[in-house]
């Protein structure tokens, strides 16, 4: 469905973030990506749902694909219109002086059907707090409420594909979990999900695979499953690898090692 393949791209003419960034997405699946702090995960979202000029950035070399068709260079409107591609940022796009309804019904001012009201409960079944605070102005909505109502206004837009990007950043443990198995419904409905996050243990426990980037390129994939029982992805990422204690002499092997050669 999605092809990004050897994506380069610098901000600012001189800061290089992705070097030769290649991977799929295929239809039906929740793909997760994962890596530290600057690897250049948001950037690969930016950079497929046509929002990379927003941040003075630029593809130099590469080429992003959907459904075969070169996607590069159109804006972020166009290939959502186009190509039902939806990208959730990470700083929870709302608008916080709006009701939580008002919000929905927001979201959905480029489209041009009858189905607004249809659509909008079918957001309040995924997410029934909302209902509930349906006329409270989201400004006043807790965290947690505030991503819910983000990914709601997303699914307005009728997505074939979703972008999210850190969706549990900030939350307490009960509402990510909660959060998680709505994005497996979510997939279960038909919707494809592209999941950057830092959270892996539980991305990858509802993923179908997964990329682990590294300086802005793909160092490792495979079946979420896989990568989940992976010696390296355990310690580097999960927090769980051998427990033995490590040496400073180690230091420069522990540093070799996460170069996943």
């Amino acid at each position: 469905m999605l092809t990004v393949e050897n994506l380069r791209v610098v901000y600012h003419d001189v800061i290089s973030v992705l070097n030769g960034m290649s991977l799929e997405v295929r239809d039906g699946e929740i793909l997760v990506i994962i890596g530290a702090n600057g690897a250049g995960k948001t950037t690969l979202l930016r950079s497929i749902a046509g929002m990379i000029d927003f941040y003075d950035g630029d593809i130099l070399e590469g080429d992003i694909k959907m459904d075969g068709v070169s996607i590069k260079g159109l804006d972020a409107t166009d290939i959502m219109k186009r190509y039902n591609l939806t990208y959730v940022i990470e700083d929870r796009p709302i608008f916080w002086y709006l009701t939580m309804e008002e919000n929905l019904g927001a979201a959905s001012f480029s489209r041009w059907d009858s189905k607004v009201k249809t659509d909008i409960a079918r957001v309040y079944e995924y997410f029934p707090v909302i209902k509930q605070l349906s006329n409270r102005k989201a400004g006043y909505a807790s965290g947690g409420e505030q991503q819910m109502l983000a990914i709601g206004m997303a699914l307005m837009t009728k997505p074939k594909v979703l972008l999210l990007d850190e969706p549990s950043l900030g939350l307490a443990p009960l509402i990510t979990e909660e959060l998680f198995n709505i994005i497996q419904r979510l997939n279960q409905s038909g919707i494809t999900i592209m999941l950057v996050e830092q959270n892996a243990h539980a991305a990858l426990q509802i993923g179908s695979r997964g990329y682990v980037m590294e300086m802005g390129r793909v160092v490792l994939d495979g079946q979420a499953r896989e990568l989940l029982n992976n010696e390296d992805v355990r310690e580097f990422y999960l927090g769980s690898g051998k427990r033995e204690r490590k040496s400073y002499k180690d230091a420069k092997r522990y540093k070799r090692r996460k170069r996943w050669l």
